[in-house]
């Protein structure tokens, strides 16, 4: 059984009876509209930047202050400690002193006893005519010269000054030990006394003055 078409209907139709001013007039304030939400929005962004960039040069400024408060402290400070510096700077210049004018220091016991630690049995070290010698120049005292002079020995009996010589040469700090200068005079009691000339070297210096380097 054949159906009859029916024509779909699309909706109904519109007509726009308004005058073509009015719609002009309503499309402006629409556009107006727009424009000042767009302005009044972009107000908006410029104040919210204007705030941040006081805010950033607030907490700026506040930084600097504290900064500038610190450093002041700090001048104080060191204005403060410029007398322990100065305190500081003559005790490193005395302490110099000392160890230039105190470079030679020794002990003579040692010395003594090292002399009459190699003398014959019943010779006594009655004298001596000893000069210091100059600060340490190397690290190597061994061969600097420190202490030269004359020791004068008595005896009652003659004695055998060349091996004498020799053992004093042999003891530890003796630079040197000169034979050839060595004296004999009989004394009105009949005894004997004999003049040795006896190079001491740097070793011999105790070094309770030196500089270390923790006081550079």
């Amino acid at each position: 059984m054949a159906r009859a078409l029916t024509p779909a209907i699309a909706g109904m139709p519109h007509i726009n009876l308004l005058p073509r001013a009015e719609v002009a007039r309503r499309e402006r304030e629409t556009l107006t509209r727009k424009w000042v939400w767009g302005v009044l929005a972009a107000v908006v962004v410029t104040m919210l930047i204007i705030a941040g960039s006081l805010a950033l040069k607030l907490i700026a400024d506040q930084r600097l202050l504290a900064e500038q408060s610190r450093t002041n402290d700090l001048l104080v400070q060191l204005a403060g400690l410029s007398e322990v510096s100065g305190a500081l700077a003559t005790e490193e210049a005395l302490t110099a002193f000392r160890a230039d004018a105190m470079a030679a220091d020794f002990a003579w016991g040692p010395v003594f006893a090292k002399i009459n630690g190699v003398l014959p049995a019943g010779v006594t070290l009655t004298g001596f005519d000893l000069t210091a010698g100059g600060a340490p120049q190397t690290d190597d005292g061994a061969s600097e010269p420190g202490l030269v002079g004359t020791f004068t020995l008595d005896s009652p009996n003659p004695i055998d000054i060349v091996a004498a010589v020799r053992s004093l040469r042999a003891v530890d700090g003796v630079l040197l030990a000169d034979g050839q200068a060595v004296t004999v005079t009989t004394l009105g009691t009949g005894g004997y006394s004999y003049r040795l000339t006896v190079t001491f070297d740097q070793t011999i210096y105790s070094g309770a003055f030196a500089v270390t380097e923790g006081e550079n």
